[in-house]
Protein backbone atom coordinates (compact mmCIF):
# COMPACT_ATOMS: atom_id res chain seq x y z
CA UNK A 1 0.00 0.00 0.00
CA UNK A 2 1.36 3.42 -0.89
CA UNK A 3 0.12 6.61 -1.88
CA UNK A 4 0.71 8.10 -5.19
CA UNK A 5 1.48 6.72 -8.43
CA UNK A 6 5.10 6.02 -7.67
CA UNK A 7 5.91 6.39 -11.53
CA UNK A 8 9.95 6.83 -11.85
CA UNK A 9 9.73 8.84 -14.76
CA UNK A 10 13.51 8.88 -16.68
CA UNK A 11 16.24 7.92 -14.85
CA UNK A 12 19.27 9.93 -16.96
CA UNK A 13 22.59 8.41 -16.75
CA UNK A 14 25.44 10.20 -14.68
CA UNK A 15 27.99 10.18 -16.61
CA UNK A 16 31.08 8.63 -14.29
CA UNK A 17 28.82 6.22 -12.30
CA UNK A 18 28.47 2.44 -13.87
CA UNK A 19 26.00 0.24 -11.10
CA UNK A 20 26.23 -3.57 -10.80
CA UNK A 21 23.46 -5.54 -8.99
CA UNK A 22 23.52 -9.45 -8.21
CA UNK A 23 21.62 -12.05 -5.45
CA UNK A 24 23.53 -12.72 -2.25
CA UNK A 25 20.53 -14.70 -0.69
CA UNK A 26 21.04 -12.38 2.36
CA UNK A 27 17.64 -13.24 3.15
CA UNK A 28 15.53 -14.45 0.24
CA UNK A 29 17.12 -16.63 -2.68
CA UNK A 30 16.69 -15.21 -5.87
CA UNK A 31 16.38 -11.52 -4.68
CA UNK A 32 18.17 -8.80 -5.66
CA UNK A 33 20.08 -7.74 -2.25
CA UNK A 34 23.58 -6.60 -3.59
CA UNK A 35 24.14 -3.37 -5.43
CA UNK A 36 27.71 -1.95 -6.19
CA UNK A 37 28.17 1.58 -7.73
CA UNK A 38 31.65 2.48 -9.24
CA UNK A 39 32.65 6.03 -9.39
CA UNK A 40 35.31 7.63 -11.84
CA UNK A 41 38.79 8.63 -10.49
CA UNK A 42 38.81 12.09 -8.78
CA UNK A 43 35.08 11.97 -8.12
CA UNK A 44 33.87 14.41 -4.90
CA UNK A 45 32.04 12.06 -2.49
CA UNK A 46 29.83 13.85 0.66
CA UNK A 47 27.89 11.68 3.33
CA UNK A 48 25.69 12.19 6.40
CA UNK A 49 25.33 9.35 8.87
CA UNK A 50 23.18 8.38 11.47
CA UNK A 51 23.20 9.68 15.00
CA UNK A 52 22.08 6.91 16.66
CA UNK A 53 24.44 5.79 19.51
CA UNK A 54 23.94 2.09 18.44
CA UNK A 55 25.05 2.92 14.64
CA UNK A 56 25.60 -0.15 12.63
CA UNK A 57 28.51 -0.95 11.30
CA UNK A 58 28.93 -0.25 7.74
CA UNK A 59 28.05 3.31 9.39
CA UNK A 60 31.41 3.56 10.98
CA UNK A 61 33.29 2.04 8.68
CA UNK A 62 31.99 4.40 5.92
CA UNK A 63 33.05 7.25 7.99
CA UNK A 64 36.03 6.20 8.40
CA UNK A 65 36.89 5.53 5.25
CA UNK A 66 34.96 8.45 3.65
CA UNK A 67 37.45 10.79 5.58
CA UNK A 68 40.88 8.81 4.88
CA UNK A 69 40.34 8.40 1.19
CA UNK A 70 38.83 9.25 -2.37
CA UNK A 71 35.81 6.87 -2.55
CA UNK A 72 35.86 4.91 -5.56
CA UNK A 73 33.10 1.99 -4.97
CA UNK A 74 30.00 2.28 -2.66
CA UNK A 75 28.68 -1.56 -1.41
CA UNK A 76 25.19 -2.38 -0.56
CA UNK A 77 23.75 -5.12 0.97
CA UNK A 78 20.11 -5.55 1.44
CA UNK A 79 18.27 -8.23 4.10
CA UNK A 80 21.04 -7.62 7.45
CA UNK A 81 21.87 -4.30 8.79
CA UNK A 82 25.13 -5.75 10.32
CA UNK A 83 24.28 -3.58 13.09
CA UNK A 84 24.25 -4.34 16.93
CA UNK A 85 26.43 -6.90 15.93
CA UNK A 86 29.50 -5.65 17.79
CA UNK A 87 33.71 -6.41 17.22
CA UNK A 88 31.91 -9.04 14.65
CA UNK A 89 30.18 -6.54 13.09
CA UNK A 90 32.78 -4.24 11.94
CA UNK A 91 35.12 -7.04 11.15
CA UNK A 92 32.78 -8.36 8.69
CA UNK A 93 32.04 -4.93 7.26
CA UNK A 94 36.03 -4.38 6.93
CA UNK A 95 35.89 -7.86 4.95
CA UNK A 96 33.51 -6.75 2.11
CA UNK A 97 35.51 -4.12 1.28
CA UNK A 98 38.55 -5.76 1.61
CA UNK A 99 36.92 -8.21 -1.05
CA UNK A 100 35.40 -5.72 -3.62
CA UNK A 101 38.97 -3.72 -3.29
CA UNK A 102 40.87 -7.31 -4.38
CA UNK A 103 37.75 -7.54 -7.10
CA UNK A 104 38.26 -3.98 -8.48
CA UNK A 105 42.35 -2.94 -7.60
CA UNK A 106 41.50 -0.23 -5.31
CA UNK A 107 42.31 -0.10 -1.60
CA UNK A 108 39.75 -1.06 0.89
CA UNK A 109 39.67 2.18 1.76
CA UNK A 110 38.09 3.34 -1.09
CA UNK A 111 35.07 1.33 -0.79
CA UNK A 112 32.40 2.58 1.73
CA UNK A 113 30.29 -0.08 2.72
CA UNK A 114 26.17 0.31 3.64
CA UNK A 115 23.61 -2.45 5.24
CA UNK A 116 20.02 -2.45 5.70
CA UNK A 117 17.48 -4.80 7.29
CA UNK A 118 17.11 -6.71 10.32
CA UNK A 119 19.37 -5.30 13.21
CA UNK A 120 21.12 -7.88 15.59
CA UNK A 121 21.75 -10.68 13.41
CA UNK A 122 25.36 -11.87 12.11
CA UNK A 123 26.09 -10.62 8.43
CA UNK A 124 26.34 -13.49 6.05
CA UNK A 125 29.16 -12.02 4.87
CA UNK A 126 30.39 -15.24 2.85
CA UNK A 127 26.93 -15.07 0.83
CA UNK A 128 27.77 -11.23 0.56
CA UNK A 129 31.62 -11.62 -0.85
CA UNK A 130 30.45 -14.90 -3.24
CA UNK A 131 27.99 -12.05 -5.13
CA UNK A 132 30.41 -9.52 -5.30
CA UNK A 133 32.00 -10.97 -9.03
CA UNK A 134 28.60 -11.03 -10.98
CA UNK A 135 27.75 -7.72 -9.41
CA UNK A 136 30.88 -6.30 -11.11
CA UNK A 137 30.45 -8.14 -14.34
CA UNK A 138 27.25 -6.18 -14.37
CA UNK A 139 28.23 -2.87 -14.22
CA UNK A 140 26.43 0.16 -16.19
CA UNK A 141 25.61 3.26 -16.67
CA UNK A 142 22.05 2.49 -16.51
CA UNK A 143 21.64 0.38 -13.57
CA UNK A 144 19.78 3.03 -11.75
CA UNK A 145 16.08 1.16 -11.46
CA UNK A 146 17.77 -1.93 -10.78
CA UNK A 147 19.52 -0.21 -7.49
CA UNK A 148 16.11 1.68 -6.67
CA UNK A 149 14.56 -2.04 -6.16
CA UNK A 150 17.90 -3.71 -5.04
CA UNK A 151 18.09 -1.61 -1.81
CA UNK A 152 14.53 -1.95 -0.97
CA UNK A 153 13.46 -3.81 2.35
CA UNK A 154 9.99 -3.47 3.71
CA UNK A 155 9.60 -0.90 0.65
CA UNK A 156 6.59 -1.38 -1.51
CA UNK A 157 8.16 0.01 -4.53
CA UNK A 158 11.28 1.80 -5.56
CA UNK A 159 12.08 5.22 -4.81
CA UNK A 160 14.28 7.00 -7.76
CA UNK A 161 14.24 10.46 -9.24
CA UNK A 162 16.21 12.43 -12.14
CA UNK A 163 16.66 16.02 -13.16
CA UNK A 164 18.55 18.09 -15.82
CA UNK A 165 19.38 21.67 -16.02
CA UNK A 166 21.46 23.65 -18.21
CA UNK A 167 24.67 25.76 -16.54
CA UNK A 168 26.77 27.59 -19.11
CA UNK A 169 25.90 25.85 -22.07
CA UNK A 170 26.26 22.10 -20.27
CA UNK A 171 24.00 19.97 -19.49
CA UNK A 172 24.12 18.81 -15.83
CA UNK A 173 22.47 15.78 -14.83
CA UNK A 174 21.16 15.25 -11.12
CA UNK A 175 19.95 11.55 -10.43
CA UNK A 176 19.09 9.39 -7.54
CA UNK A 177 17.50 6.79 -5.68
CA UNK A 178 16.53 6.22 -1.88
CA UNK A 179 14.84 3.70 0.84
CA UNK A 180 12.88 3.61 3.44
CA UNK A 181 9.38 2.83 4.70
CA UNK A 182 9.82 1.89 8.36
CA UNK A 183 12.00 2.81 11.41
CA UNK A 184 11.62 6.66 9.91
CA UNK A 185 12.26 9.74 11.64
CA UNK A 186 15.99 10.42 10.08
CA UNK A 187 17.95 12.35 12.45
CA UNK A 188 20.26 13.23 9.21
CA UNK A 189 19.48 11.43 6.03
CA UNK A 190 17.23 8.56 5.50
CA UNK A 191 17.51 4.92 5.84
CA UNK A 192 19.85 4.83 2.75
CA UNK A 193 20.34 7.68 -0.11
CA UNK A 194 22.83 7.56 -3.35
CA UNK A 195 22.53 10.76 -5.57
CA UNK A 196 25.02 11.48 -8.11
CA UNK A 197 25.59 14.15 -10.33
CA UNK A 198 28.23 14.99 -13.32
CA UNK A 199 28.76 18.79 -12.40
CA UNK A 200 31.97 19.59 -11.29
CA UNK A 201 32.19 20.18 -7.16
CA UNK A 202 34.76 20.90 -4.71
CA UNK A 203 34.67 18.04 -1.82
CA UNK A 204 33.70 20.32 1.06
CA UNK A 205 31.31 22.40 -1.40
CA UNK A 206 30.03 19.02 -1.85
CA UNK A 207 29.29 18.17 2.05
CA UNK A 208 27.62 21.69 2.84
CA UNK A 209 25.36 21.29 -0.47
CA UNK A 210 24.65 17.94 0.86
CA UNK A 211 24.14 19.30 4.20
CA UNK A 212 21.00 21.47 3.00
CA UNK A 213 19.60 19.51 0.98
CA UNK A 214 19.43 16.69 3.93
CA UNK A 215 18.40 19.06 6.15
CA UNK A 216 15.62 20.42 3.88
CA UNK A 217 13.93 17.35 3.25
CA UNK A 218 14.92 13.75 4.67
CA UNK A 219 15.55 15.42 7.86
CA UNK A 220 12.13 16.54 7.67
CA UNK A 221 10.22 13.27 7.37
CA UNK A 222 8.56 11.10 10.20
CA UNK A 223 7.18 7.55 9.51
CA UNK A 224 6.61 6.34 13.06
CA UNK A 225 9.97 8.72 15.26
CA UNK A 226 12.30 6.08 15.20
CA UNK A 227 15.85 6.66 14.15
CA UNK A 228 17.44 3.82 12.39
CA UNK A 229 20.96 2.56 13.30
CA UNK A 230 21.69 2.73 9.21
CA UNK A 231 20.67 5.60 8.23
CA UNK A 232 22.99 6.88 5.79
CA UNK A 233 22.74 9.67 2.59
CA UNK A 234 25.56 9.83 -0.27
CA UNK A 235 25.74 12.37 -2.27
CA UNK A 236 28.62 11.85 -5.41
CA UNK A 237 29.84 15.21 -8.10
CA UNK A 238 31.46 13.39 -10.67
CA UNK A 239 32.67 16.01 -12.44
CA UNK A 240 32.54 15.06 -16.25
CA UNK A 241 30.33 17.55 -17.59
CA UNK A 242 33.32 20.03 -17.70
CA UNK A 243 33.31 23.43 -16.52
CA UNK A 244 34.99 25.19 -13.60
CA UNK A 245 35.22 23.34 -10.06
CA UNK A 246 32.64 25.07 -7.98
CA UNK A 247 33.81 26.11 -5.08
CA UNK A 248 31.99 29.14 -3.37
CA UNK A 249 28.49 28.64 -1.77
CA UNK A 250 27.13 32.18 -4.09
CA UNK A 251 26.42 33.13 -7.42
CA UNK A 252 23.94 31.59 -10.18
CA UNK A 253 25.99 28.41 -10.67
CA UNK A 254 25.77 27.54 -7.00
CA UNK A 255 22.06 28.35 -6.51
CA UNK A 256 21.71 26.40 -9.43
CA UNK A 257 22.60 23.23 -8.50
CA UNK A 258 21.72 23.87 -4.77
CA UNK A 259 18.47 24.30 -6.32
CA UNK A 260 18.01 21.46 -7.91
CA UNK A 261 20.05 19.10 -5.08
CA UNK A 262 16.95 20.44 -2.67
CA UNK A 263 14.87 19.28 -5.37
CA UNK A 264 15.64 15.99 -5.99
CA UNK A 265 16.20 14.99 -1.99
CA UNK A 266 12.44 16.65 -1.36
CA UNK A 267 11.33 14.19 -3.66
CA UNK A 268 12.96 10.91 -2.53
CA UNK A 269 12.05 12.09 0.68
CA UNK A 270 8.20 12.55 -0.21
CA UNK A 271 8.92 9.07 -2.18
CA UNK A 272 9.70 7.16 1.47
CA UNK A 273 7.15 8.59 3.23
CA UNK A 274 4.17 8.13 0.26
CA UNK A 275 5.41 4.33 0.66
CA UNK A 276 5.40 4.37 4.83
CA UNK A 277 4.76 0.93 6.13
CA UNK A 278 1.15 0.31 5.03
CA UNK A 279 0.34 4.25 4.36
CA UNK A 280 -3.00 5.27 3.25
CA UNK A 281 -2.43 9.16 3.60
CA UNK A 282 0.49 11.71 2.72
CA UNK A 283 0.21 14.22 5.13
CA UNK A 284 1.91 17.27 5.54
CA UNK A 285 2.15 19.09 9.24
CA UNK A 286 3.09 22.99 8.42
CA UNK A 287 3.47 25.24 11.53
CA UNK A 288 4.19 28.40 11.32
CA UNK A 289 4.15 31.99 13.28
CA UNK A 290 7.19 30.05 15.56
CA UNK A 291 9.40 32.55 17.20
CA UNK A 292 12.28 29.93 15.93
CA UNK A 293 12.76 26.91 13.84
CA UNK A 294 13.28 24.05 17.14
CA UNK A 295 9.79 25.71 18.16
CA UNK A 296 8.34 25.21 14.72
CA UNK A 297 9.84 21.55 14.61
CA UNK A 298 8.72 20.80 18.20
CA UNK A 299 5.08 21.27 17.65
CA UNK A 300 5.26 19.93 14.18
CA UNK A 301 7.00 16.74 15.53
CA UNK A 302 4.38 16.51 18.15
CA UNK A 303 1.35 15.99 15.82
CA UNK A 304 3.13 14.04 12.82
CA UNK A 305 4.13 11.42 15.76
CA UNK A 306 0.82 11.53 17.72
CA UNK A 307 -0.19 7.93 17.67
CA UNK A 308 -3.39 9.21 18.30
CA UNK A 309 -3.40 11.87 15.34
CA UNK A 310 -2.14 8.99 13.17
CA UNK A 311 -4.92 6.62 13.92
CA UNK A 312 -7.45 9.59 13.58
CA UNK A 313 -6.00 10.12 9.67
CA UNK A 314 -6.11 6.37 9.36
CA UNK A 315 -10.03 6.14 9.57
CA UNK A 316 -10.68 9.59 8.28
CA UNK A 317 -11.84 10.98 11.23
CA UNK A 318 -11.59 14.68 11.97
CA UNK A 319 -11.05 13.85 15.78
CA UNK A 320 -9.06 17.31 15.78
CA UNK A 321 -9.02 17.67 19.85
CA UNK A 322 -6.15 14.99 19.36
CA UNK A 323 -4.48 17.75 17.48
CA UNK A 324 -4.86 20.06 19.68
CA UNK A 325 -3.39 17.95 22.67
CA UNK A 326 -0.50 17.03 20.63
CA UNK A 327 0.14 20.84 19.91
CA UNK A 328 -0.17 21.49 23.77
CA UNK A 329 2.38 18.95 24.75
CA UNK A 330 5.09 19.77 22.32
CA UNK A 331 7.22 22.10 25.18
CA UNK A 332 6.82 25.14 23.68
CA UNK A 333 7.52 28.03 26.56
CA UNK A 334 4.49 30.14 27.22
CA UNK A 335 2.39 29.09 24.33
CA UNK A 336 -1.32 31.11 24.15
CA UNK A 337 -3.45 28.97 22.78
CA UNK A 338 -5.78 31.31 22.41
CA UNK A 339 -3.84 32.96 19.52
CA UNK A 340 -3.46 29.89 17.42
CA UNK A 341 -5.47 28.73 14.54
CA UNK A 342 -5.75 25.23 13.13
CA UNK A 343 -6.47 24.21 9.58
CA UNK A 344 -7.65 21.00 8.01
CA UNK A 345 -7.03 21.32 4.38
CA UNK A 346 -9.16 24.82 3.82
CA UNK A 347 -11.28 24.24 6.87
CA UNK A 348 -10.58 26.36 9.84
CA UNK A 349 -11.30 24.02 12.65
CA UNK A 350 -9.80 25.94 15.83
CA UNK A 351 -9.71 29.58 16.62
CA UNK A 352 -9.87 31.06 19.95
CA UNK A 353 -8.94 28.53 21.93
CA UNK A 354 -11.47 26.64 20.50
CA UNK A 355 -13.74 25.54 18.24
CA UNK A 356 -13.72 28.21 15.32
CA UNK A 357 -17.85 29.17 14.83
CA UNK A 358 -17.48 28.12 11.05
CA UNK A 359 -16.55 24.42 11.19
CA UNK A 360 -18.43 21.43 10.52
CA UNK A 361 -18.38 17.82 10.99
CA UNK A 362 -18.99 17.33 6.92
CA UNK A 363 -16.22 19.84 6.59
CA UNK A 364 -13.55 18.57 8.66
CA UNK A 365 -14.53 14.52 7.26
CA UNK A 366 -14.37 15.53 3.66
CA UNK A 367 -10.69 16.63 3.89
CA UNK A 368 -9.93 14.00 6.36
CA UNK A 369 -11.23 11.15 3.31
CA UNK A 370 -8.63 12.28 1.29
CA UNK A 371 -5.18 10.46 0.44
CA UNK A 372 -3.39 13.74 0.80
CA UNK A 373 -3.96 15.98 3.98
CA UNK A 374 -2.22 19.41 5.25
CA UNK A 375 -2.72 20.27 8.61
CA UNK A 376 -1.50 23.86 9.01
CA UNK A 377 -0.65 25.26 12.19
CA UNK A 378 -0.17 29.24 12.99
CA UNK A 379 1.21 29.94 16.59
CA UNK A 380 0.84 33.69 16.17
CA UNK A 381 4.15 34.62 18.00
CA UNK A 382 7.03 34.60 15.46
CA UNK A 383 8.47 34.73 12.00
CA UNK A 384 9.55 30.87 12.04
CA UNK A 385 7.83 28.71 9.26
CA UNK A 386 8.72 24.83 8.86
CA UNK A 387 7.36 21.57 7.51
CA UNK A 388 7.54 17.75 8.39
CA UNK A 389 5.78 15.35 6.39
CA UNK A 390 4.34 12.26 8.08
CA UNK A 391 1.71 9.63 6.90
CA UNK A 392 -1.36 7.75 8.62
CA UNK A 393 -0.95 4.93 11.01
CA UNK A 394 -2.88 1.83 9.84
CA UNK A 395 -3.84 -1.81 10.70
CA UNK A 396 -0.71 -2.81 7.95
CA UNK A 397 2.07 -0.92 9.64
CA UNK A 398 1.73 -3.14 12.99
CA UNK A 399 1.32 -6.59 10.55
CA UNK A 400 4.18 -5.56 8.81
CA UNK A 401 6.77 -4.85 11.70
CA UNK A 402 5.32 -7.60 13.61
CA UNK A 403 6.04 -10.35 10.96
CA UNK A 404 9.15 -8.58 9.85
CA UNK A 405 11.52 -11.31 10.99
CA UNK A 406 8.90 -14.21 10.07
Amino acid sequence: MAVGSGDLGTLHIVDGVRIGTASAGIKKPGRIDTVVFELTEGSAVAGVFTLNAFCAAPVTLSKKHLAAASPRYLLINTGNANAGTGAIGLADAVASCVALATEVSVTPEQVLPFSTGVIGEKLPVDKLIAALPASIKSLSADGWERAANGIMTTDTRPKATSRQIQIDGRTITVTGISKGAGMIKPNMATMLGYVATDAAIAPDMLQGMLDIAADASFNRITIDGDTSTNDSCILVATGRAGGDLLSVSEGPIFEALQAVFNEVFLELAHAIVRDGEGATKFVAVEVAGAKDVSEALKVAYAVAESPLVKTALFASDPNWGRILAAIGRAGVDALDVSTLTVHLGDVLITENGGRAASYTEAAGAAVMKQSEITISINLNRGQHSETVWTTDFSYDYVKINAEYRS
